[in-house]
């Protein structure tokens, strides 16, 4: 018995030391608000098209709520259709293990009384999907202690679309394609300059 229970304990000390400390979405309040100037239906392009992004402490909770406040990160977030069949988006209610918000927009000092605002452009790499944005309120220490986001519960309500960099311009198909005749006219023309060459060379009868 006394090895089972030497294993037992080793388990159970290593499953506490695994979740000591990890903070779970579930249990953080929703004291920020969030907002973004995109329109339903909206389809932004990476690369080219801005985002501005508001945030700020709700201003019908009670004083001091923000006290433990030393920072916000804001982030770009997947919803859920965009999750769909993909683990490595995959929601977790420990935050350690979230994957749902994982492009940073911007982190700031929290600044009380203030409502902040970002005219963020999307980075070139960030992938066709649809989002919303999320801002957490982060402690000296550097737990997550509150959050905002800039659509509902079920993340069902002002989303939008960003559509990816294809990585075809036209300035390079035309490239290639002047290349590509090119080489087709070098081609014919080196094979008529031997085929006179050919001709030169060749014995003239008697």
């Amino acid at each position: 018995m006394a090895p089972r229970l030497l294993i037992a304990s080793i388990l159970l000390c290593f499953m506490l030391g695994s979740t000591f400390g990890a903070v779970l979405f579930s249990t953080i309040p929703r004291t920020l608000t969030v907002s973004t100037t995109t329109k339903k239906g909206s389809v932004l392009k990476a690369g080219e098209d801005t985002v501005k992004v508001t945030w700020g402490l709700n201003s019908t909770l009670q004083a001091g709520v923000d006290a433990k406040y030393s920072k916000v990160v804001v982030k770009l977030c997947y919803s859920p259709v965009s999750q769909e069949e993909r683990a490595w988006r995959k929601t977790n209610n420990e935050l350690d293990k979230d994957k749902t918000c994982q492009i940073k927009i911007v982190e700031r000092g929290y600044t009380k009384n203030k409502q902040e605002n970002l005219k963020w452009q999307i980075e070139r790499d960030v992938p066709t999907a649809t989002y919303f944005v999320r801002a957490y309120a982060v402690d000296s220490n550097g737990h997550e202690v509150a959050y905002g986001q800039s659509t509902n519960s079920p993340k069902t309500s002002n989303l939008f679309d960003i559509e990816s960099i294809t990585g075809r311009h036209t300035s390079i198909d035309v490239a290639a394609a002047a290349f590509s005749a090119f080489s087709v006219v070098s081609l014919f023309f080196f094979f008529y300059v031997e085929k006179r060459k050919g001709k030169k060379s060749s014995p003239q009868p008697n």
